[in-house]
């Protein structure tokens, strides 16, 4: 990836997954985003990083391949967004250098009001453009 208009085109992509209401949809969305073994890793809430701190062991939850990617996606989806609560958008521009993007992003009531988390998405992408790992961060 070379140029912030293709950094925008999958940061718009990248959020629509999140938020696609029909699940073959999502599942081809998924299928056209990752690679067949591309990773989504997610820094966990606090409460899963301190129980694993107290037992000896580091948390991070991941998802691999497109079952697994598919999966999280849609626990999300229904969990925030198909109780039409939430929906995922863009917190500002998408920035890439060479292979790797960076996205931010909210998730905010479905029908406006105050943002409930932003987060940041650093992704890493393969020669076809599409994802091999996505490194996802809540900030708040």
């Amino acid at each position: 990836m070379n140029n912030n208009n293709s950094a925008e085109d999958l940061a718009n992509r990248y959020l629509a997954v999140w938020n696609e209401p029909d699940a073959d949809a999502r599942r081809q969305a998924v299928e056209e985003l990752w690679t067949e073994d591309g990773v989504h890793l997610l820094e966990p809430p606090e409460e899963i990083v301190k129980r694993a701190t107290e037992i000896g062991v580091t948390a991070t939850l991941e998802a691999r391949g497109h079952a697994e990617l598919f999966t999280r996606v849609t626990r999300a989806y229904d969990e925030f967004v198909a109780p039409g609560q939430y929906e995922f958008v863009r917190h500002g521009d998408a920035a890439v250098l060479r292979d790797l993007v960076k996205l931010r992003w909210a998730m905010v009531p479905a029908g406006g009001g105050e943002t409930l988390a932003i987060g940041i998405d650093l992704i890493h992408l393969g020669p076809d453009g599409r994802i091999v790992s996505d490194y996802q961060f809540v900030e708040a």
